[in-house]
């Protein structure tokens, strides 16, 4: 068995005719503009996610922990679009190897976390609703160790191609979307997560006949309508945040399936389209928040106005700062009109007070 290591990358993109210029074109100087700008959003909007659940007490629950993990696994994706966005086009020829597979690495972590988390959530979905309850009663504890073994996964698949499931050394089955990654790779990974999409929609298929079946049997009382109202808006927001990510990526996942499957498809004609696709997911989530929770809605406008609080708040304590010197200058320089107005005091707006004595 030969392995090509010390091969270029240009060497196993012409192997794949997948074509790489080493001038920037027009369409490669539009691609980075518009990967950079969606990038900058990405990870604006998500930290935005972050800080809003880490600053409002309301959302100190397991399911907005998790989607908070969420927003960080669309916080990765934007770093990892970001990092591909500086070694794309004429800069892909000047990668090595190992750095070609940091690359891909990262972006496919990303995904993992998103895929495993969103099963997380449709797992804590059924055991609340289920039992009708709005919050999971599991502890903060374990939703640390939840999240920590969502990333640990996360990792291990995003290096398994560089631990040795790659063509280096086999290039007759190398892929032709990522011309170093293996093609049963690409079947194993593509079909595990389209698998993981069907049995989160299996699941959320159940918890809604269930809960249509509950609604007639629900007492009228308004306590418990409102109750209702609020598991259904939240798991309202959990269905749109799967049925955006499916839409989303379901289709580059299929074009990977059919790059592992079917070696005369042409799948290189629609890569760009399904790749900014998929990474137009990472900023959607939190216009979902914004639409649908409106305590979320509130905080990010609270995180969004501080600085302008901020600055409020200092102008008006140097305001008043500066009023109350101003009047104590005058009431030392106005001394001698307290004894001849009878013990009064002139006040700024021609009001008088009484002291002490008259009172």
């Amino acid at each position: 068995m030969v392995c090509y290591y010390n091969e270029s990358i240009t060497f196993f993109y012409n192997l794949s005719k997948k074509n790489i210029s080493d001038t920037w074109r027009t369409k490669d100087i539009v691609v980075v503009s518009m990967g950079l700008l969606v990038c900058f959003f990405v990870i604006f909007a998500n930290i935005l996610v972050m800080m809003a659940i880490f600053m409002n007490r309301r959302f100190h629950y397991p399911i907005y922990y998790l989607l908070g993990n969420l927003a960080a696994a669309d916080l990765f994706s934007g770093i990892s679009y970001l990092y591909l966005m500086f070694h794309t086009g004429p800069w892909t020829i000047k990668l090595s190897i190992y750095q070609w597979f940091v690359r891909q690495g990262l972006i496919d972590t990303s995904l993992t976390a998103s895929v495993i988390n969103l099963m997380a959530i449709a797992l804590e979905r059924h055991q609340t609703i289920f039992t009708m309850q709005l919050h999971s009663k599991m502890t903060n504890h374990r939703v640390v160790l939840l999240i920590i073994g969502i990333w640990l996964i996360a990792i291990v698949m995003g290096l398994v191609p560089t631990m040795g499931w790659h063509c280096v050394c086999n290039i007759q089955n190398c892929s032709n979307m990522a011309p170093l990654y293996s093609r049963s790779y690409l079947v194993f990974w593509a079909a595990l997560n389209l698998l993981t999409f069907t049995v989160m929609v299996a699941v959320y298929t159940r918890i809604f006949i269930y809960v249509r079946r509950k609604n007639h049997r629900m007492s009228q009382h308004t306590s418990q309508v409102k109750h209702k109202e609020t598991v259904f808006n939240l798991m309202k927001t959990v269905v749109m945040i799967l049925g955006c990510f499916v839409v989303c990526w379901t289709p580059g996942l299929v074009l990977l399936l059919l790059d592992g499957l079917c070696e005369s498809c042409n799948v290189l004609t629609y890569e760009k389209f399904f790749l900014v696709l998929a990474e137009c997911n990472s900023f959607m989530n939190p216009i979902i928040y914004s639409y649908r929770d409106k305590d979320m809605r509130d905080t990010f406008k609270r995180i969004l106005c501080y600085p302008c609080r901020r600055s409020q708040q200092t102008g008006e304590h140097s305001g008043v700062r500066f009023n109350t010197l101003e009047q104590e200058a005058r009431r030392a320089r106005d001394g001698g009109d307290e004894q001849a107005n009878g013990g009064q005091v002139v006040l700024k707006d021609g009001e008088k007070m009484l002291d002490s004595s008259e009172s």
